[in-house]
């Protein structure tokens, strides 16, 4: 049935109706925080696209039979997923990156109505990109854009009726009531970590001080009651989820007993059950950061070049699509010329950028969102961090040392990405059950309107002093850090960094690029066994528990995929999708009940 080349619902059926949208941006608000949440925690997010259709078809279905509403269909349903998705992607405008690290690097914060204002201008560009984009990437390049076929076939599964629907949406509230009461649970009875029985004594350098005791739970090494990155761990897979443990064994393990030992770092607070994270994180974030740009920027490059070379060869058209119309680009004229405008006026009026600047940042942003679109399309992976660093390096000659200018421009750049591949996504499933695409770029700007709002106000709920809360073993926001640590060196030089963090820098540089060029030249069964650069990296700058949970995640996942083929296929996603929700939307409970008291 996947294969059929005849959409199996009509083309006539309603889509873009009242109830389609709301419903939307109602999943959206509920799924949003739980972006904004893990983001902060891990730097990752999650697709919400096929936990926004089940629950739609969940509660139009159940509205059915009880109220006789009318029949519910998938192409309604696409919208209602357009409209969440892009509500959930909405933390690639800068929420747990950029801004944050702004903030920590200036002191500069946002308002309420500022912020929800920002994301929208810089996400409505790429929505634009996207729009404009669509009839190129998707019928004369026929890119694949995997998780929008994902998104497709879940779809029609759902709307096909029987049992299978139900079943998910039972696994789906099933894991996320689990992992919600396990978070409230652990911290309702403040129900610590198991610290791993390491015991290490070490001598300063120089012998001036007495031998330094350290613990497991000094350097992190604990079991950590969380289910969120259990189901972070599963759906990234085994390569990533050993790759962020190996980075925890060398640089938690290995690194920060060498940095205590040679006194590049001073030792936490003298208890075997301290967490010593910020005080070893300053050090620790310099080789990990120059692993994970560098790994993603040339992972980055070489998928371009890959991708310019693969242009001329003719792509075979997929069985699966469905001709469901174009998108007429005279009308995307004018859209992008306000685009362009709010971006520049924005950038110039509430971070002080210079018009030639902030012009020069969107007219960037537009050629690197359609290079995005490009790599999205072919890999599923939509690199907002290499091409945010791209606008980071470039304005530091165009602005040196305006730290503002450097992060905000390159904000720009990852809000236009990261919605226009989204958008690109959605597209693709409208295009394989025959949606309108002009309803599905509609749907997306009330998702954007939808997610700008709720997650401003989550993010300053859960970070109202992101100087002192992030960074932390609470909140450690890799990204933050990434963002931070590039703008930083840019803008006062690498004299101000600690001890050997250069020579750090330099090995991490070295590891970064050249696990990414074996990464590309190994072929397909022996790339599983290449470790990843930016995920080894990852491992550097969040506490060792995570990495510990997400190898775990990952592990369970492969198990479960050997054993039970057939249902992880149909079912692995709902069960995680269900993990990370339910915990992130009890973390924000949990913290902004505790901010609120």
């Amino acid at each position: 049935m996947a294969g059929s080349t005849e959409p199996r619902f009509s083309r006539d059926a309603p889509q873009l109706t009242v109830r389609a949208v709301l419903s939307g941006m109602v999943i959206g608000a509920l799924l949003t925080p739980c972006n904004v949440y893990s983001g902060l925690k891990i730097g990752w997010t999650f697709n919400m696209s096929v936990a926004s259709g089940l629950i739609g078809f969940a509660f139009w279905t159940a509205a059915r039979r009880s109220m006789g509403t009318p029949e519910y269909g998938l192409l309604e349903n696409n919208i209602n997923q357009t409209t969440a998705s892009s509500a959930a992607s909405i933390v690639s405008a800068g929420l747990v990156a950029p801004i944050p690290a702004l903030a920590m690097l200036t002191g500069q914060t946002l308002s309420l109505p500022i912020l929800v204002i920002w994301m929208f201008v810089v996400s409505a560009l790429g929505v634009v990109v996207a729009a404009g984009m669509r009839n190129q990437l998707l019928f004369r390049e026929n890119l694949p854009f995997p998780s929008g076929v994902v998104t497709a076939e879940t779809m029609r599964e759902i709307h096909d009726g029987g049992s299978e629907a139900h079943a998910r949406l039972r696994l789906l509230t099933l894991a996320g009531v689990v992992s919600a009461a396990v978070k409230f649970v652990v911290s309702g009875f403040g129900i610590g970590k198991a610290s791993l029985p390491i015991k290490l004594s070490l001598g300063a350098s120089g012998g001036s001080t007495a031998p330094i005791g350290v613990s497991g739970m000094n350097l992190g090494f604990a079991l950590d009651p969380s289910l969120l990155m259990i189901g972070f761990g599963a759906i990234s897979g085994l390569r990533i989820g050993a790759s962020v443990l190996l980075g925890a064994i060398v640089g938690w393990g290995l690194l920060a007993p060498m940095a205590l030992h040679y006194e590049w770092i001073e030792p936490g607070l003298n208890d075997p059950q301290a967490v010593w994270f910020g005080d070893l994180i300053g050090w620790l974030l310099w080789p990990g950061v120059a692993m994970m740009v560098t790994a993603s920027l040339t992972s980055f490059a070489i998928s371009t070049i890959k991708l310019v070379l693969h242009r001329r060869e003719k792509r075979p058209p997929d069985p699966r699509m469905v001709i469901a119309g174009t998108i007429d680009h005279r009308k995307l004229i004018p859209a992008f010329v306000v685009a362009l405008i709010m971006c520049v006026i924005a950038q110039t009026s509430i971070f002080g950028i210079g018009l030639m600047e902030a012009f020069i940042a969107v007219l960037l942003s537009y050629v690197l969102a359609i290079v995005s679109a490009r790599v999205s399309g072919e890999t599923a992976i939509t690199p907002i961090g290499a091409l945010g660093k791209i606008t980071q390096f470039t304005f530091a000659a165009i602005s040196p040392s305006n730290v503002t200018a450097n992060l905000m421009t390159a904000n720009v750049t990852g809000g236009a990405a990261g919605q226009c591949a989204d958008l690109m996504h959605d597209l693709r499933t409208g295009q394989m059950i025959g949606a309108n695409p002009g309803f599905q770029v509609v749907a997306q700007v009330f998702g954007v309107l939808t997610g700008s709002l709720v997650a401003a106000i989550t993010y300053l709920a859960l970070i109202p002093e992101p100087q002192t809360q992030l960074l932390t073993q609470e909140w450690p926001a890799p990204a933050v850090a990434t963002w931070k640590a590039v703008a930083e060196v840019i803008s006062v030089g690498f004299d101000a960094l600690p001890p050997a963090s250069i020579e750090a820098i330099f090995i991490g540089t070295i590891i970064g690029v050249g696990l990414a060029v074996l990464e590309s030249v190994v072929g397909p069964s022996a790339r599983r066994f290449i470790p990843s650069g930016s995920a080894v990296g990852l491992g550097f700058v969040i506490p060792a528990w995570n990495s510990m949970s997400l190898f775990a995640g990952a592990l369970i996942a492969m198990l479960i995929a050997h054993l039970f083929p057939e249902w992880a296929k149909r079912r692995l996603i709902v069960v995680v999708a269900g993990l990370i929700v339910g915990e992130s939307l009890a973390g924000v409970v949990s913290a902004t009940a505790g901010f609120l008291a």
